[in-house]
């Protein structure tokens, strides 16, 4: 018997990925999230609501143990407004809209503001595989250096273990930096360097990452930070959010933004 789940929230890229996906197969299963992949390797995950908003996140509305329900071999169809895995229904009929896009215009139009508080903020660079390649990447994404950015981008790309290695959750926080310093114009040709180079070598969530990254997405959580820094509201909160993701997935990317955002101020103070 399926168990009907209702979806809540909905991003035009999972509209999309729902529309035309023909051949879509599940890629890892976990307790609070599923993420499936197509035959154009675009992933959706499937989460709780506790995980929130991403670019390419379905969220539901009731709390369910994925790895329950859902083996490698579940059937997979997308019909009637409904998404079947296994004995899982979900309707994504009366989702709401979520924008994975920050607010980027404010963010530049305080830049000089916001960074002269972020440059009172620290956060030490802890992997030495990455420490040796972090200043040569965040001075190339200051001076627009494609051919440096694409060459120190290929060296930190897959570097580390897990689904989302150090070197890319590095890469992800410094394309965030790159969307802020920079006109929409160079951030996307900086980000889109990085994730073309970077995607091929490493794993496919990974990459779903940092794909998204370079069309100026990021997950709600980066949102909250973000908005936080526009209100002049206290950052420590939002931070210590994105601190918490995985093992250290959390804290490379941040380092990897706060590794760019300190080379701009201390270039131009």
């Amino acid at each position: 018997m399926n168990q009907m789940l209702k979806a809540i929230s909905i991003t035009d890229n999972v509209k999309d990925w729902l529309e035309n996906s023909q051949q879509p197969k599940i890629l890892h299963i976990f307790d609070e999230v599923c993420n499936l992949i197509n035959e154009k390797k675009e992933i959706l995950s499937i989460v709780n609501k506790e995980i929130g908003n991403g670019p390419f996140n379905l969220v539901i509305e009731e709390q369910v143990l994925f790895s329950k329900h859902i083996d490698v071999d579940s059937k997979i169809s997308i019909e009637d407004n409904q998404l079947r895995i296994g004995d899982l229904a979900i309707s994504f009929a009366y989702t709401q809209d979520w924008n994975p896009m920050p607010k980027w215009e404010v963010l530049k139009k305080n830049k000089n503001e916001i960074i002269n508080r972020l440059s009172l903020l620290q956060m030490d660079i802890e992997n030495e595989s990455i420490l040796q390649f972090s200043n040569l990447l965040s001075n190339a994404i200051i001076k627009t250096d494609i051919p440096i950015i694409k060459n120190i981008s290929s060296k930190l790309a897959g570097l580390g273990i897990g689904l989302t290695p150090a070197g890319d959750d590095f890469l992800m926080g410094a394309m965030h930096a790159a969307w802020m310093i920079h006109s929409e114009s160079d951030a996307k040709k900086i980000t889109e360097e990085i994730a073309n180079i970077a995607t091929p070598l490493t794993t496919s969530l990974s990459g779903a990452w940092l794909r998204s990254a370079a069309k100026g997405e990021a997950g709600e959580l980066w949102h909250e930070f973000f908005d936080a820094l526009i209100k002049d509201d206290n950052v420590y909160l939002p931070m210590s959010k994105i601190l918490s993701v995985g093992e250290t997935s959390g804290s490379d990317a941040l380092t990897g933004f706060f590794s760019v955002i300190n080379e701009y101020s201390s270039s131009f103070s």
